[in-house]
């Protein structure tokens, strides 16, 4: 059997497992037998992606091939920069959460920060050295027994 048989209906799914596949059919983790490679493959082609089947030994393997976007094509007009201060708009919000920590705690650590603000230990790294750059904080002391300052 091969995919493009799954593709155009006439494949069928052999089940290792029934006891398992149903556990998954009635929990909903899985629609129906045999239609995902269908779905996939139809979902692409609307969002105008090449879907290429490849047979190896121990059974296929799928690969989606995107067509090639120039700098802002696809958005619409004035998208690129809805886009650009969208993400600008998010990391204010970031910096302003980080600000509100160090209010509430001056001797809070990089990691307590990263926790409470649900980001990863880069990008609190990556936030504080902006707002160290733009004046707003500043590190008094070593990392272990010092504290931070806001600015202004």
């Amino acid at each position: 059997m091969t995919p493009e048989d799954f593709i155009k209906g006439n494949g069928y799914s052999i089940l290792r497992n029934p006891l398992i596949a149903e556990t998954m059919y009635l929990s909903a983790d899985i629609e129906k037998w045999a239609s995902g490679l269908k779905r996939i493959y139809d979902e692409c082609t609307a969002a105008d992606v090449t879907v290429e089947f490849k047979r190896v030994k121990t059974g296929f393997v799928v690969s989606f091939h995107r067509p090639k976007w120039e700098e802002g094509e696809g958005l619409e007009k004035g998208g690129q920069k809805t886009v650009e201060k969208t993400r600008e708009k998010v990391r204010e919000k970031t910096r302003e959460k980080i600000l509100r920590l160090i209010k509430e705690n001056p001797l809070i650590t990089t990691s307590e920060i990263a926790e409470k603000a649900g980001l990863s230990p880069k990008g609190v790294e990556w936030n504080i050295g902006k707002l160290k750059k733009e004046g707003r904080i500043k590190r008094i002391g070593p990392d272990r027994g010092g504290h931070w300052e806001i600015s202004g």
